[in-house]
């Protein structure tokens, strides 16, 4: 269905087509800053009045006075140099409110042109624990992901997991030499990473050991067997604990490749680089230039033979476009990469792809201090231990709240809760902000805020819980109430909102919404009786409360946010 904004522009080209004026650009139609000069206001007739020069404030006269309105509000009025102020009437919008209500997709239209995407995020390294520095990448990947399929685009999702390359030397003599057995079954991750340390250690001290470390990476690289099995327990180890962390954050891939599955690959590649005049040799290793961008080389294959992760990720894209012959691919990593997707999507040109690339990239989460989250001996905060004391906190406000619900009830909420408040922390703020990490912040019921949305679909569902018959749609919305008229314009503004997420790949745009959406709500709830409202009034606000709660539940869920019926 045509959202507040598709309408008015609508009306807009008709006018200009009445007044003969150009339409090739369809008018920009945004919420008005103020709602005390009216819903929506356009520019429109000060950027024509460059085209046509003519006087923008005549020229929005023009416009005016051949619009069709009167369905809409009341007559647009003219403000400043030349905006135009739009109002809906209350009947508008009640009218519109309820094809929303009676839309399973609550007013978001889809794609009128679907694409293919590839969307890389996550991207943990094997043998290493996922630490928080994983959070903005995991979490933002997978919003954009949900987004991009509720709005009609065939997404697959890539976990591009780290499992190559020459720390696997010192895991794997670290595995022969320093392994203990009992604590590889107690805590994988944990021994994985001590043999590491450890076998890293030695390297620096000690040449005999890295030279071992390089004879096993040697070893590993042409397919002995006893390091084979070593590499392949590690990686399946790794993987069981990144899946556990991905189930505690419902979050799932379609395609975990890892860059092993591409070795094949990387002869050939760099082959046809040198072939087509895209790489050269430089110094024994075989390398990519843009001057454009750095000075800098691109490195595909040293000189020692082993090739670089530039070759890899050439492999990467070759395969991609191959297989899902996507519109799109996008790659959710740090913004300290910048350079290197620049220099990778300056030689996918030179190749020949057309596919859309974007890197996606994001900022840093701090500590209170300001500075990166490190533990006491300076390592970056695991995941998971991240992640279990946002639901043991969460679980304890939950009892704090309602401490008559069983200890299961509590857990399980606190789940939810937890969850989300790390999730929202993280996709409240627009991703190339860097962020503070603070427990209470994240965790509050008041402010932009988890808790404080899913505080408000409680509320707002347990409206229904006291209903002594089923809730049935009004053949008619009256709305009177200015609270009622501002939180049903606000609900018509989610199919405005649930797009424009990708233009910029921004989730922060709709946490943000709904974030106004509850406050829109919490103002109604306590100026606008429900449930001892009579006839046309109480069947209205029932309706009200119920786009809303349907409405707050499907954008957390785009944002991978659950909510709970009770807190």
């Amino acid at each position: 269905m045509a959202t507040v904004v598709d309408t008015l522009q609508e009306r807009l080209v008709q006018a200009l087509q009445a007044a003969g004026l150009p339409t090739e650009d369809r008018p920009q139609v945004v919420p008005a800053t103020d709602s005390r000069h009216g819903d929506y206001q356009t520019n429109l007739a000060m950027v024509l009045a460059k085209v046509v020069k003519q006087n923008p404030r005549a020229l929005a006269s023009q416009i005016v006075q051949r619009i069709s309105f009167e369905d809409i509000g009341p007559e647009p009025e003219i403000a400043g140099p030349g905006f135009i102020n739009f109002r809906l009437s209350g009947e508008f919008v009640g009218e519109r409110l309820r094809q929303v209500a009676l839309d399973h997709r609550l007013g978001v239209a889809l794609s009128a042109n679907p694409q293919t995407i590839v969307i890389d995020f996550s991207s943990p390294n094997i043998a290493k624990p996922m630490h928080v520095g994983h959070i903005r990448s995991t979490i933002l990947g997978d919003a954009l992901a949900r987004v991009s399929r509720f709005l009609g685009h065939r997404v697959i999702t890539d976990n591009h997991i780290g499992d190559w390359g020459t720390q696997f030397g010192k895991i794997v003599y670290g595995w022969k030499n320093l392994l203990g057995r009992a604590a590889l079954t107690a805590d994988p991750m944990g021994e994985l990473v001590r043999i590491y340390r450890e076998a890293e250690a030695l390297s620096k001290s000690d040449a005999a050991v890295l030279s071992a470390c390089r004879e096993e990476l040697v070893k590993l690289q042409q397919g002995d067997p006893a390091n084979l099995g070593i590499w392949q327990e590690s990686v399946a180890l790794s993987t069981q604990e990144f899946s556990r962390i991905y189930q505690m954050l419902d979050i799932r891939f379609d395609e975990q490749l890892g860059e092993s599955y591409y070795n094949s690959r990387l002869p050939g590649v760099v082959e046809e680089l040198l072939k087509r005049g895209i790489a050269e040799e430089s110094q024994g290793a075989i390398v990519a230039w843009d001057m454009s961008l750095s000075g800098d080389p691109m490195i595909l294959r040293k000189s020692d033979g082993g090739f670089g992760y530039a070759a890899t990720d050439i492999a990467t894209l070759q395969f991609r476009a191959e297989r899902w012959h996507p519109d799109a691919i996008w790659y959710v990593v740090g913004a300290p990469q910048k350079l290197h997707f620049q220099e990778l999507f300056s030689i996918a040109r030179r190749l020949g792809y057309t596919v859309r690339l974007e890197h996606i990239a994001f900022g840093s989460i701090l500590a209170e201090d300001r500075k990166l989250m490190r533990t006491r001996s300076g390592d970056s905060v695991p995941l998971k231990e991240l992640l279990e004391e946002a639901i043991v906190r969460a679980a304890t406000l939950v009892r704090e709240k309602n401490p008559q619900l069983s200890a299961n009830d509590q857990t399980a909420i606190g789940r939810v809760v937890g969850i989300g408040a790390v999730k929202y922390a993280e996709l409240s703020q627009h991703r190339l902000t860097d962020y503070v990490f603070a427990w209470d912040k994240l965790l509050s019921l008041q402010g932009n805020t988890a808790p404080y949305l899913q505080n408000a679909y409680v509320r707002s569902r347990s409206i229904f819980r006291r209903l002594n018959e089923p809730f049935a749609l009004p053949e008619q919305l009256t709305l009177r109430e200015e609270a009622e008229l501002a939180l049903a314009k606000r609900l018509l503004q989610f199919g405005e909102a649930v797009p424009a997420i990708l233009d910029g790949f921004r989730p922060n745009v709709l946490a943000n919404y709904l974030y106004e959406l509850a406050a829109e709500f919490h103002g109604f709830y306590e100026v606008c009786p429900v449930l001892s409202a009579e006839g046309h009034l109480r069947g209205t606000r029932l309706a009200l409360c119920d786009v809303f709660s349907r409405m707050l539940k499907t954008g957390l869920g785009l944002l991978g946010i659950g909510v709970p019926e009770r807190m």
